[in-house]
C-alpha cells in the first residue's frame, strides 16, 4: 500500500514536470498540495523534493500555480523537518512576496505559513518590519478572515515594540503592500 502512494505521488511530480497543458499543470499542483494535508505523505513528498517544487512556483506569473504552492507549504510547514528545510532553503524571502498577491487564498496561505515557520532563529525574517506594517494593514481589512489572521499574527508574534515602530513608520508614508482583491 504504501509503495502505491509513493509510486502515485511520482507519478504526479512527472505528470507536473512534462506536461505542456498549463490547466494539468494547476490540477496536479492541486493534487499535490492536498496530499501534503496528509503527514503520511511528508516523507514522500520530501523524496519526491515536492518543497522545492512548491517554493520555485511562488515566483510563477500564474497566479493559480502560485495559490496552489502557497498552500501546499502551508500544509507542509507544521512538521519540524519541513519547516527547517524551507527556512534552510531561504523559502521565507518568497513567502513574503507572496503578500503582495491579489489571490485572498495566497494571501492567508502566506500569512499562515509565516506563523508556522516562526522560529527564535527566523523570528527576524518572518516579523521584519516590511511585514509587521503588512500586518497592520490587514488588520484593518474590511475581509474578516485576514483581518483576524493579521491580528493573530501581530499579538502572538510581534513584539509590541515592533507594533508601534511599524505603526510610526505608517503614518509617513502611503506606499506599501496592497490589499488583496474580495
Amino acid at each position: 500500500m504504501e509503495l502505491g502512494r509513493l509510486e502515485y505521488l511520482q507519478a504526479l511530480v512527472t505528470e507536473f514536470q512534462v506536461t505542456d497543458s498549463t490547466e494539468a499543470k494547476e490540477q496536479v499542483l492541486a493534487n499535490l498540495a492536498n496530499f501534503a494535508y496528509d503527514p503520511s505523505n511528508y516523507e514522500y513528498l520530501r523524496q519526491l523534493q515536492v518543497l522545492d517544487l512548491f517554493l520555485d512556483m511562488l515566483t510563477e506569473d500564474n497566479e493559480t500555480l502560485v495559490e496552489f504552492a502557497m498552500g501546499g507549504l502551508c500544509n507542509l510547514c507544521l512538521d519540524k523537518t519541513n519547516k527547517e528545510y524551507i527556512l534552510e532553503a531561504n523559502g521565507v524571502e518568497p513567502i513574503i512576496n507572496c503578500l503582495s498577491s491579489s489571490n485572498e487564498e495566497t494571501v492567508v496561505s502566506a500569512v499562515t505559513t509565516l506563523m508556522f515557520l516562526t522560529t527564535t532563529r527566523s523570528r527576524v525574517q518572518t516579523t521584519a518590519l516590511p511585514v509587521v506594517e503588512c500586518m497592520l494593514r490587514f488588520s484593518l481589512s474590511a475581509n474578516t478572515r485576514l483581518s483576524n489572521l493579521a491580528s493573530i499574527f501581530l499579538q502572538d508574534y510581534c513584539s509590541p515594540l515592533q507594533v508601534e515602530e511599524a505603526r510610526n513608520l505608517s503614518k509617513h508614508t502611503a506606499v506599501g503592500i496592497p490589499l488583496p482583491k474580495d
